[in-house]
């Protein structure tokens, strides 16, 4: 087992926490937390001893990994402090706020030859990793566009908001994640749009917006076309689909149960979509932690390493200057 310590226990480091406490794979030796009653919830759940500062995780080497699920700014001195102790490295996305900040510590990390996985769980959600394996074996033939569709079930506290970082470093920084991993070539062309549909004042308030459009090209041509929204009054809303010259393939969205009701007012009526991320990417979240001891063990890279949190955050960054000048924008310009 690989002795673990997790950084950061808001919502999602408490489910990273359940998550290697249930594991076989790793044993989590303490937490850490700015928020003592985080951390004594934990104590009290899963008997985890509660980590006095960051110097006692840095110094222990029993310690062999960490997980950073902390706030975003914090995550590129993280990292940078624990890759330099030799320590692997699991954190949270996005990988920074500032692209010159990340780019450093991208820089950083390859330099010490830092090992660095990024949590970007959707590319080892069982429908998108499918997807993935059957264009690589032709099912599809010569792929042309992927669409994906991303909409949250409702909107985030302002306060939630105005530390995200703006919807395309917090929430569609996923889906460029996703595009990258299924186009298996980077887009060169980015064109956002955007408006505060769901709440016009706040969005005003905040200078950000809830409900945005993607479009982005590949140096081959290849497409991409990505949509969300902050609110979906009928659920969770992941999809994608991805469009080739010999076919279709679509990896759908997850119900509660797959029931269809058929009456005289309804046919094939469902259950509701799995209501958020955690529900619907429960097994993402296991995959992706499965995969993480395995490159451990084996001592090799990280299937979605440091770089790729880079470039996620390069194509936010280049739809933020799209979105703002209201034109396509090359990721060259930005870069």
């Amino acid at each position: 087992m690989i002795n673990v310590s997790v950084i950061g226990c808001g919502r999602i480091g408490q489910m990273h926490c359940n998550n290697i406490h249930h594991s076989s794979l790793f044993n989590l030796v303490s937490v850490y937390d700015v928020n003592e009653s985080s951390v004594r919830s934990l104590n009290s759940s899963l008997g985890v001893d509660i980590a006095p500062d960051l110097i006692s995780i840095e110094s222990n080497d029993e310690i062999k990994a960490v997980i950073i699920s902390s706030s975003t700014e914090t995550h590129s001195d993280l990292i940078e402090r624990f890759t330099s102790v030799g320590k692997f490295v699991f954190c949270e996305k996005p990988l920074d706020l500032d692209l010159n900040r990340a780019r450093k510590c991208r820089d950083h990390v390859i330099a010490r030859g830092g090992k660095v996985q990024l949590g970007f769980n959707r590319r080892f959600d069982p429908g998108h990793s499918s997807m993935k394996r059957l264009m690589e074996a032709g099912l599809i033939g010569e792929l042309h566009q992927v669409i994906i569709t991303s909409r949250d079930p409702g909107l985030p506290p302002k306060e939630y908001l105005l530390a995200s970082g703006g919807i395309f470093k917090d929430m569609t920084i996923h889906d460029f994640d996703l595009a990258r991993y299924l186009l298996g070539e980077e887009p060169i062309e980015v064109f956002a749009t955007g408006e505060a549909l769901v709440d016009p004042q706040l969005g005003r308030e905040i200078n950000d917006y809830d409900t945005t459009m993607v479009i982005m090209k590949t140096e081959s041509g290849k497409m991409v076309h990505i949509n969300n929204s902050r609110s979906a009054v009928y659920g969770y809303d992941q999809r994608v689909e991805a469009f080739g010259s010999k076919g279709m393939l679509i990896s759908g969205n997850k119900r509660e149960n797959e029931v269809q009701l058929f009456s005289a007012s309804h046919t094939e009526s469902g259950s509701p979509y799995q209501n958020f991320f955690i529900e619907r990417y429960t097994e993402a979240y296991l995959h992706q932690f499965e995969v993480f001891a395995e490159s451990i063990k084996n001592g090799g890279d990280f299937p979605v390493g440091i770089e790729d949190g880079y470039q996620a955050l390069l194509l936010a960054e280049t739809a933020n200057r799209s979105l703002a000048e209201n034109r396509p924008v090359r990721v060259s310009e930005i870069e």
